[in-house]
Parts: C-alpha cells; sequence; structure tokens
C-alpha cells in the first residue's frame, strides 16, 4: 500500500510499527503518521483495510494510527527520499556529462557569477559546457554572458543557444530567453519544479563535458526536485566570507546531502579586496569558505577577490573569465582545473564495453551499406566500463 502523500509504500517506509493476527483471522495493524493531525489519516486507514481484507483468511480487520517520534520522522523521510530518485525521468544530458548544481544558501553571494565564469573557464580549455539557468524566478544568466534570442525547437524539443568560447562552446537554457527579462515570474513550487524538469528532459542538450546547473537560493521545491529528477548531480556550494553567510550555505549542503546528493566543494566568492596599491582589505570578514568547507568535509576549491569588474563583466556580457592572464581569471581558471582534474573529471568512455558496442553497431551498419563487410581498425579489447 502506498502512501499518498510519499508516494512509496508504507512498510518500505517504516510507517507500520505492529501487525498481530488472533486466531480468528482478524488482524490489528497499527500505522505510524509523521504528523497527529495527518489529513490523509481516513485514506491511509481504508486503504490498509481493503488491502489487509482482501487477503486470504482475514475475517476483519482493525487500523490504529499513531504518531512517529522525532527519529521515525527523520528516517522515514531519508527513506522517502531515496525512493524517490529510483523513477528518475529520462533526460536528454550525456551520460559521461558531469553535473555540477552550483548553489547558495542565500541570495547576494554571486552564485549566478560564479557559475558563468566557471563555465567560461572551462570551455576556454576547449570543452562543452552546458549552463542551465534554474533559478526560474531570477533569472541572469543571459544577461552575464551577453546572450540573446529565441530558443528554438527541434524534434518537439528545446535547442540551447551557443557561444563559442576559444576552442569549446557553451550551451545555455534560461527563462531568460522565453521571457521579458522586466517581466515577474509569479509561479508556484509545482510549476516552477516542471520548468526545470521540461529543461532536463525535453532539450537537446548533444554531447557535453559539463552541465552547470545555477540553482536559485535556499532550499526549497526546485532543489528537492532536482535530487529526484537528476540523481547524479553534484553540488558546489557558494559562499561568502561572513560567518552568518556561511551557515546559511551550510545548509544548501544539508539539504543536498539529505537528497543523496554529492557535495563536491565550496567556493568562497568576494573574499579579500586588494587596492592599486597592493593593500589587500578583508571588507566582509575573512575565512568563511575554509570554515564552511571544514564543518561539510570537503575541499576549498576556490577564492574569489571581491573586485568591481566582476559586476562590470556581468553588466556588459563579458564575464571576467574572459581576460586570460588577469587575476580573476586566473582565479577561475584554478577552479576549473581544480574541478577538471580532482573535483569532477570528465568522464572517458573510450575504452568501456558501451563505446566498442557502439562501434561495432556502426561497422556493421557500415558494412550493409556498403553491402561489403566492415572491419574496425583496432582491436576491440573489453575493459570495465
Amino acid at each position: 500500500m502506498v502512501d499518498p502523500e510519499l508516494g512509496a509504500d508504507i512498510v518500505e517506509l517504516g510507517m507500520v510499527n505492529t501487525v498481530t493476527v488472533d486466531d480468528a483471522g482478524r488482524v490489528e495493524v497499527e500505522v505510524a503518521l509523521t504528523v497527529a493531525g495527518c489529513p490523509l489519516r481516513a485514506q491511509i486507514q481504508s486503504d490498509v483495510e481493503t488491502h489487509v481484507g482482501a487477503l486470504t483468511g482475514v475475517t476483519g480487520v482493525s487500523v490504529r494510527t499513531g504518531v512517529m517520534d522525532a527519529e521515525q520522522k527523520k528516517a522515514v523521510m531519508a527513506r522517502a527520499r531515496l525512493l524517490a530518485r529510483d523513477p528518475a525521468p529520462a533526460t536528454d544530458i550525456p551520460d559521461t556529462a558531469r553535473v555540477i548544481a552550483i548553489a547558495s544558501g542565500k541570495g547576494g553571494v554571486g552564485k549566478s557569477s560564479v557559475t558563468v565564469n566557471l563555465a567560461v573557464a572551462l570551455a576556454r580549455r576547449g570543452l562543452t559546457v552546458g549552463v542551465l539557468d534554474a533559478d526560474i524566478w531570477g533569472f541572469s544568466v543571459p544577461r552575464l554572458l551577453g546572450m540573446q534570442g529565441e530558443v528554438e525547437a527541434r524534434d518537439k524539443k528545446m535547442v540551447p543557444l551557443e557561444r563559442k568560447i576559444g576552442d569549446g562552446v557553451l550551451r545555455v537554457l534560461s527563462m531568460g530567453f522565453l521571457a521579458d527579462e522586466d517581466s515577474a515570474i509569479m509561479w508556484r513550487g509545482l510549476i516552477l519544479n516542471r520548468a526545470v524538469q521540461q529543461f532536463l528532459e525535453d532539450v537537446h542538450w548533444g554531447d557535453l563535458d559539463y552541465l552547470l546547473i545555477d540553482m536559485p537560493p535556499g532550499t526549497g521545491d526546485i532543489q528537492m526536485g532536482l535530487a529526484r529528477m537528476l540523481p547524479r548531480t553534484e553540488v558546489v556550494v557558494v559562499t561568502t566570507p561572513p560567518v552568518a553567510a556561511q551557515k546559511v550555505a551550510a545548509r544548501s549542503a544539508d539539504m543536498a546531502r539529505k537528497g543523496y546528493l554529492r557535495v563536491a566543494g565550496v567556493i568562497e566568492n568576494m573574499s579579500d579586496f586588494t587596492c592599486e596599491h597592493g593593500t589587500s582589505y578583508s571588507l566582509f570578514g575573512s575565512g568563511g569558505g575554509a570554515r564552511l568547507a571544514a564543518e561539510v568535509g570537503v575541499p576549498l576549491i576556490g577564492r574569489i577577490p571581491l573586485h568591481p569588474s566582476v559586476a562590470a563583466g556581468g553588466d556588459a556580457g563579458t564575464p571576467v573569465a574572459l581576460e586570460a592572464g588577469s587575476p580573476l581569471a586566473d582565479a577561475f581558471d584554478a577552479i576549473a582545473e581544480a574541478v577538471i582534474t580532482t573535483i569532477a573529471p570528465v568522464v572517458a568512455m573510450d575504452g568501456c564495453s558501451v563505446r566498442l558496442l557502439e562501434r561495432v553497431e556502426a561497422a556493421v551498419s557500415a558494412g550493409s551499406d556498403d553491402d561489403r563487410p566492415s572491419v574496425p581498425q583496432a582491436p576491440l579489447e573489453p575493459t570495465a566500463p
């Protein structure tokens, strides 16, 4: 029997405390509910009576309901989140792409500018990087990248807009391409979640090395939905130096882990400001990134200095990561290097069995087209994926 709200079997969720059967075939079931005033109490009782009453030999059913204690409630919610990952929807995101959500506990920490500049730094290395602006209410990625245009459809799926960056390419999708920049998006949680789901399912992303997702601030519907829809997502948390910002950012890491997502690292934005005379000032305090990384148990993968050119570059649509050799570009390049080499290396699938089978199929197809057998150029020796 499935809990109507949690969408999972109540036995798997651990909601059934006791089941007793007497000699006359009468069954008594005790079900623990998450809250005393659960509005679904009557439906759960009725469903249990129906299911149990249909069993052979059962002459009567009595259902009692109780309330979970804090530990039971914590365990059942964790189990529900884990089970929700199983029916994850199919997406057009390649299995080889590393998916990184750039998250923060609050707004105003520069999460979007970090996302955009990190994407640029990765693309400058010749990589193909997708950027999904999941901040549906507060979209800013199109302006930060200086991109505009209409999203086209192909085979009933959206095609991201592209921008060449050196030898690499950015593929970008944002609500900013679908709505007026000055218009408020007044959607509730379920509609927001559905919009993000469409951005994942109904988009021709093509071959990607990385997909960076600019998350909305906080720990709401979109964050929970992403954990269900794309369970292989890894999370990088952005914070600023103050303790207050660090504590709020820690909630994003906590939510990611409760959704069974890997927290890959921390980036500290708006670190020390260095004036033209070379003197550094900690205008917003110091150490927030390092403290958060230590608290969460993940590496601090970079510190971005506070500098007005970051905001100016975003306003002009020319991210500072484009300025090769500048201190800010070097800072983002160092983060990109950490991502590629340590945090989330690109997955090389050339030698795995799946890729080898694809080559065999391609060879067979080519052979049938030419009416002659086709022989691979190199011996195929399956290796572990």
